[in-house]
């Protein structure tokens, strides 16, 4: 299938809000705090994930986001707080006893067991018997595309085809939560893409409740009903993904998700004043206290033309940079000693395209896009 037709089904099945707050709880955890040493590694987390929800764990290295993972998956334990699947205590449940199941970012399968094997695994620790078993690997060689490779090793697989084999493990125990620890790293980019939306598509089809760790936003967005973004050991903000990148609670959440430009300025009379003579009216209902403030907005939230609009204040500036990216141009200007990385959309025969350096232009900037920090 297409990845784009692929996109467009994930996107449809994409669970709405309002439904998934109609579904029973999965996973509850309240206040939950872990520290190694003296480093807090997670600060009061709390979550609730509902049947067949798939959640990102999004946030920069160190931020918490595998250690919350760790502790629901049982290999660490929490110094505070609880965490209840299905209604159940889970703090003490060692983790062989939880059905929980985890794709790691190595995959993790065993070398000298076949696909079928491998995919057996977990039902033969538990016990099932061999026809079930049978009838259970069947199953996933047939969901997750493998015909053929039941009797291959992993290291006779690609890593696609490995990748498949891990989540047909950790879906053959039909487990109450799939966890996917950077699931996708280890796959090019292409085979990224169109394994997130693949699987995507198949959790929503198992009803599978779902918690996916990465660093990279777009997985995230391509994955996720919600999205979690963590930092300094606490969720900074939970929303879909339209919500935490459209309204991002706090700074280090616009900071981190794409790209943002930050501009010292001055509030002053209902003013922020950039540079002498450049600055904008705050907007209705908007205040700050008068004194340095910080200016941040996203870096395709302003525009560049080379006269002024009417519609926002156009600032003057110049060109210092400009790079072609295909269907998309990034270009940085110079305001009065400030940088500033505008990314916009290239059309065909724009006048705008590949600006030389030293070119006078106008920075587009909309008060309603730009978030105010003071100090």
């Amino acid at each position: 299938m297409a990845a784009t037709a692929l996109a467009a089904d994930a996107a449809a099945d994409t669970l709405d809000p309002a439904a998934a707050a109609e579904r029973p709880p999965v996973l509850e955890i309240a206040s939950l705090r872990k520290s190694f040493g003296s480093m807090l590694a997670l600060d009061r987390c709390d979550l609730t994930l509902r049947q067949g929800e798939i959640v990102a764990l999004l946030g920069a290295s160190g931020c918490g986001k595998s250690t919350l993972l760790n502790i629901i998956a049982g290999f660490e334990t929490a110094d505070f707080g609880t965490l209840r699947l299905r209604g159940a205590l889970l703090n003490k449940v060692p983790p062989h006893r939880r059905n929980i199941a985890m794709v790691f970012q190595s995959y993790a399968l065993f070398p000298h067991m076949t696909v079928a094997g491998n995919i057996a695994y977990g039902l033969e620790v538990r016990g099932l018997g061999k026809a079930e078993m049978a009838s259970r690997v069947a199953e996933m060689v047939g969901i997750l595309r493998l015909q053929g490779l039941e009797g291959r090793y992993p290291q006779q697989l690609s890593g696609g085809q490995r990748q498949r084999v891990a989540v047909a493990r950790a879906l053959a125990i039909r487990p109450d939560m799939l966890l996917l620890d950077e699931a996708f790293s280890a796959l090019d980019k292409n085979l990224r893409e169109e394994t997130q939306l693949e699987l995507s598509l198949l959790l929503r089809r198992l009803d599978v409740t779902t918690i996916l760790v990465t660093h990279d936003q777009r997985e995230a967005f391509a994955l996720a009903d919600r999205v979690a973004v963590m930092h300094a050991g606490r969720i900074a903000q939970i929303g879909t993904p339209e919500q935490v990148y459209r309204h991002p609670a706090t700074d280090q959440v616009l900071r981190f998700l794409g790209s943002a430009n930050t501009l010292r300025g001055t509030a002053r009379a209902g003013e922020i004043r950039l540079a002498e003579g450049l600055g904008y009216a705050l907007p209705p209902g908007r205040t700050v206290p008068e004194g340095p403030v910080s200016v941040l907005f996203r870096t395709e939230d302003a525009g560049v033309s080379t006269v002024p609009t009417a519609i926002h204040r156009a600032h003057p500036a110049r060109v210092t940079l400009s790079t072609f990216f295909g269907a998309q141009e990034r270009v940085v200007l110079d305001l009065d000693g400030q940088q500033v990385v505008v990314d916009r959309p290239v059309r065909s025969a724009d006048p705008l395209a590949s600006l030389p350096a030293g070119s006078a232009v106008f920075l587009d900037l909309d008060p309603e896009r730009c978030r105010l920090e003071a100090g």
